[in-house]
């Protein structure tokens, strides 16, 4: 199985619970990809510079805006940024909502280091080397 190539890879984590972002900031780290973790969405929008990420690695619920609220407002202001929605919750309208609304995949927690090296491929096609504008 081939992965995206990691160099110059930067992904966001969006979390609200601190031992996943650190899981998936390590996890991403040790396959050679630069990653910053948010506790919400709308720190992720607060801290601007979306252009520098290559995809968003997001909790489906949170409190204040969810991974889909998150979803839908960057497709509203036409960004095309990749996202990946993760959730210990996987119901299927939501899965459909979430597809639908442009999401690039869809991880049920908990899931296997290959799941979202996958993920990210798909959501990012075969060149991760530069971010999106």
């Amino acid at each position: 199985m081939s992965y995206p190539e990691p160099h110059f890879c930067n992904i966001a984590i969006v979390d609200d619970d601190d031992s996943v972002r650190l899981a998936l900031s390590s996890l991403l780290r040790s396959y050679g990809y630069t990653a910053d973790a948010y506790d919400s969405a709308s720190a992720l929008l607060a801290a601007g510079g979306l252009g520098d990420y290559h995809c968003v690695v997001t909790d489906l619920q949170m409190p204040g805006m969810s991974g889909i609220d998150l979803l839908e407002q960057l497709r509203r202001q036409g960004n095309p940024l990749p996202l990946i929605l993760m959730t210990a919750f996987p119901e299927a309208t939501l899965r459909k909502r979430a597809l639908q609304g442009g999401a690039s995949c869809f991880l049920s927690k908990p899931f296997e280091a290959n799941d979202l090296l996958r993920c990210l491929r798909q959501a990012s096609g075969a060149d991760l080397s530069s971010p999106q504008e």
